[in-house]
């Protein structure tokens, strides 16, 4: 599908992060969030991630507070890989180096645990892996020797995406991941068994992968239920995000 990347930009730039508070889990976004008009096309690799990454080095070129942005710095010892850091920019109004993580991610509550569509990602093991293996890559000695000029950085970790919880149970949603306090106006998405979809009362459409993001559009097809298992990914008539999943979801 063609991608709309001023749409995506936009979202990216304006929406909350799944946190709040202060310290390395950014409470808000680092960009501008008025973009001028983006003319290019996106060639890269057509996963989510790769995508969203994109549009991240979009937006820290765009803002004039930032410079010398570099991405995906490798980090090596002994000639085995340690790990990649995924942005290192300059600051210029603290003229300090930053070190970012980003990540867009989508989950779905589930006996007080976050889980991804793919049940083996977890908001809580997405967050321990960023905040103790990626984010101290920039505070170890191979990062200090190899790059002397961003010794002294600082750590950042932006998160984006949406929460969902399911309607049809009653469940408690969590305040908190790991002592990080989430946000609450991300959890907005919705989810249900396919056993479940015939309560939705409302038209959905049928979203491709970057518009997980952005939501529907003129093209977006109806979703028709399907009795063989499957798990899709839905906006209304009103908006609202659903996630539909087979039965046997988390245990596939």
């Amino acid at each position: 599908m063609a991608m709309d990347l001023n749409t995506l930009a936009h979202w990216v730039s304006t929406t909350p992060t799944l946190f709040q508070g202060e310290g390395v889990v950014a409470a808000r976004t680092p960009f501008l969030p008025n973009v001028p008009i983006l003319k290019e096309e996106y060639r890269g690799n057509p996963r989510l991630g790769f995508l969203y990454q994109h549009l991240c080095s979009l937006l820290f070129t765009l803002n004039p507070t930032y410079s010398a942005v570099s991405e995906e710095i490798q980090l090596n010892e002994a000639g085995s890989t340690l790990g990649s850091l995924d942005f290192v920019i300059k600051n210029k109004r603290s003229q300090r180096y930053e070190h970012w993580e980003v990540a867009v991610k989508f989950y779905l509550l589930h006996q007080g645990l976050w889980y991804g569509p793919n049940a083996q990602d977890r908001l809580d093991l997405k967050l321990e892996h960023m905040l103790n293996h990626q984010l101290p890559l920039s505070q170890s000695a191979q990062f200090s020797d190899t790059y002397p000029l961003w010794r002294d950085i600082s750590r950042h970790l932006l998160m984006q995406g949406r929460l969902y919880v399911n309607p049809f149970h009653d469940e408690p949603v969590p305040s908190e991941c790991l002592g990080y306090q989430l946000n609450p106006s991300q959890i907005t998405g919705f989810w249900c068994y396919q056993s479940q979809s015939h309560q939705i009362d409302e038209t959905l459409f049928l979203l491709e992968k970057p518009q997980w993001i952005s939501g529907k559009n003129e093209h977006s097809a109806r979703y028709m239920a399907s009795k063989k298992p499957e798990f899709v990914h839905c906006q209304s008539d009103s908006g609202k995000f659903w996630f539909i999943v087979p039965d046997s979801w988390p245990q596939l």
